[in-house]
C-alpha cells in the first residue's frame, strides 16, 4: 500500500482572501505526516495558535498526490537521472 503523506505548512498571506505568502522564506513548516487525520490535528494546532491573526494560514498539501509511481516521469524529472 502507498503512503499517504501530507504536508502542514503555513504562514502570514499578503492578503487574507488569497493565498499568496508575504515572504516565502519565512513559510512555517510543521511537518510531513503519514496519514490525514494526524496532519488535521496539527493544522487545527497551528491554525488555532494563530487565530488572532487574520493574515496568518495553515495549510495541508496533500503529498502523494504529486507522484503518482505507475505514471512517467516528466521531461525535467528524467534530466536528473
Amino acid at each position: 500500500m502507498a503512503q499517504r503523506l501530507h504536508l502542514v505548512f503555513g504562514g502570514e498571506l499578503v492578503d487574507p482572501q488569497k493565498t499568496a505568502f508575504k515572504d516565502v522564506k519565512d513559510i512555517h513548516i510543521v511537518g510531513m505526516f503519514p496519514d490525514y487525520a494526524s496532519a488535521h490535528a496539527a493544522w487545527k494546532a497551528e491554525a488555532q495558535r494563530t487565530v488572532d491573526n487574520a493574515h496568518m494560514r495553515y495549510f495541508i498539501a496533500h503529498i502523494h498526490r504529486l507522484r503518482d509511481a505507475e505514471l512517467a516521469g516528466s521531461a525535467t524529472e528524467e534530466m536528473g537521472d
